[in-house]
């Protein structure tokens, strides 16, 4: 992920600083957005050892446009805060749908159910 590092991260974090990120984050408004479980599905596809390169490429640039701070629609402004986040995944979910499968939406929900 050093395109990542150098496009989105100017402190030096890793792979695993964006991890952490996504967990906090998800973690903390999991309950409050509708879009909770295809967002861990497009998690867990895009670090998936049998996704392809390009798919994981996108998936990841969804996911951080979730996680980073600045976005068009500020994530504090209640119901609007997240419509663009949800766009965003939205989109890229259904140009990567067929990579999505059925294990990674079962752990999403075994994620998400831990956290509610």
């Amino acid at each position: 992920m050093s395109f990542a590092q150098s496009a989105f991260w100017q402190t030096g974090d890793d792979e695993n600083a964006f991890r952490l990120r996504f967990w906090r984050k998800t973690q903390r408004v999991a309950a409050s957005i509708p879009f909770a479980e295809d967002l861990l599905a497009a998690y867990y596809c895009a670090f998936d050892r049998d996704t392809p390169l390009p798919v994981k490429m996108s998936l990841i640039g969804a996911l951080a446009y979730f996680v980073l701070p600045v976005d068009a629609i500020p994530d504090v402004l209640p119901v609007l805060g997240f419509t663009d986040d949800a766009a965003v995944l939205a989109s890229t979910i259904k140009l990567v749908a067929s990579h999505i499968r059925p294990e990674h939406r079962a752990v999403a929900r075994d994620k998400l159910a831990g956290f509610r």
